[in-house]
């Protein structure tokens, strides 16, 4: 679930520097339209713990050949949060991207990570300490790709300095259904020495299908609702494109019928609309961008067009995390929330 109109801060700096996703990647490019390697079982293939050669296949199609299992891996906060749901945890010792906030409490972007005793080389777009990097002395560096060939976050202006540095793995998460980049993540997390096969990921697992089922049958019960994916920032309204987003791919699949904009930015994630013109898309429910940098409904008071939507009259706002974690545990709530918002939803005209 990535990206939308993508992020409003980061939709901004995306749209101003290339992407538009959470903000992390300049320049423009093609998105990846499938995932690389070796397919779904990680194109990696890992030596036990006691020691021998280590390989990954990532979703630039780039082998990752070492001598040993990495021991010390830094990741994009999502990236890291979706590996440590996979089991992966020791091995986890940096973070960059949203990781805590203002308070010092975790990002939701951090699910369960143990993120006290990992060292944040960056909390924000743009940051990235290469000396604390270094200091950690990185055997693997992860982070999601949403544009082909960048990886997310990492700073384009010292992204070679910093690639020197450690070996660098990408799951894909652009224009890919969801469940996509939870099994490449899957992959790499088996690939690091993770048990993906044990209980908790399998419960998780469980879930996950059974909350995807669940949204089958609100959206079939559902006669027809219109919902509209979108983030919120001072001068604009972002309305999500469903062909971009790997969450929003994956839930027109179950079913959802999804606004689709007509006039898409370059990259066709979004369409930037004027408060004006706000209500240019008629929707019985919209998914509002709930994260950080996104304003959320009790920041758009003054904003008489959104008072106005249909949606917003009905109560039909739901709480939308475009950047999810990949892992079955990251993904599973966030359908069973949609499906509970769908089954309680009506036509709003």
């Amino acid at each position: 679930m990535s990206n939308t109109g993508a992020l409003h801060r980061t939709t901004a700096a995306l749209t101003r520097r290339g992407f538009l996703g959470a903000g992390g990647a300049v320049a423009l490019g093609a998105l990846i339209s499938a995932c690389g390697g070796d397919g779904g079982d990680g194109g990696g293939t890992a030596a036990s713990s006691g020691g021998g050669a280590w390989s990954f296949t990532d979703d630039r199609g780039e082998k990752i050949d070492l001598k040993a299992r990495p021991q010390r891996v830094v990741g994009y906060v999502a990236a890291a949060a979706a590996l440590y749901d996979f089991g992966v945890d020791q091995q986890l010792v940096g973070v960059f991207g949203p990781t805590t906030l203002k308070d010092g409490s975790p990002d939701p972007q951090a699910g369960e990570l143990p993120v006290d005793r990992l060292e944040i080389i960056g909390n924000a777009f743009g940051e990235f300490n290469i000396e604390k990097y270094a200091a950690l002395r990185p055997e693997l560096l992860v982070s999601n790709m949403f544009l082909e060939d960048e990886l997310f976050y990492v700073p384009p202006e010292s992204k070679d300095k910093i690639y020197a540095l450690a070996p660098s793995a990408a799951i894909a998460a652009g224009a890919v259904p969801l469940p996509k980049p939870i099994e490449r993540t899957a992959a790499l997390a088996a690939a690091l020495g993770a048990d993906v096969k044990a209980a908790k990921v399998t419960a998780a697992k469980e879930r996950f299908e059974k909350a995807a089922e669940e949204v089958r049958a609100a959206a079939e019960a559902g006669g027809g609702l219109k919902v509209l994916a979108a983030s919120a920032s001072p001068d604009l309204f972002y309305a999500s494109s469903p062909d971009k987003n790997t969450d929003l791919i994956y839930l027109k699949e179950l079913g959802v019928d999804l606004v689709v904009p007509d006039k898409l930015d370059q990259n066709g994630y979004f369409e930037n609309l004027s408060w004006e013109n706000a209500g240019k898309y008629k929707a019985d429910v919209i998914l509002l961008d709930s994260r950080t940098q996104a304003l959320q409904p009790k920041d758009l008071g003054d904003k008489p067009t959104w008072k106005d939507l249909p949606a917003v009259k009905a109560g039909q706002v739901v709480a939308w995390q475009p950047e999810p974690r990949f892992s079955y545990a990251g993904c599973a709530p966030i359908l069973e929330a949609f499906a509970e918002a769908l089954r309680s939803a009506k036509k709003t005209g």
